[in-house]
């Protein structure tokens, strides 16, 4: 039983020091950065219409593509 409690307490160290190297990583690789806000870029409603149907026409495009 005393051998199981440390297999499980040395599995989970190794699991957080894998977490803690991935959060690092992700912030030194600036991954949690957002430059572009969606939401100041498009604040007024006709810069969201304008997003809504540019995001239309991409979908419409990749139809396309798909269709022979």
């Amino acid at each position: 039983m005393n051998g199981v409690l440390m297999m499980m307490i040395g599995v989970s160290l190794v699991a957080l020091f894998l977490a803690i190297c991935a959060l690092l990583w992700g912030i030194k690789n600036k991954q949690f950065d957002d430059d572009y806000k969606f939401t100041m870029l498009n604040d007024s409603e006709d810069a969201l219409n304008d997003a809504v149907i540019l995001e239309k026409r991409k979908e419409e495009i990749l139809k396309n593509k798909k269709q022979p």
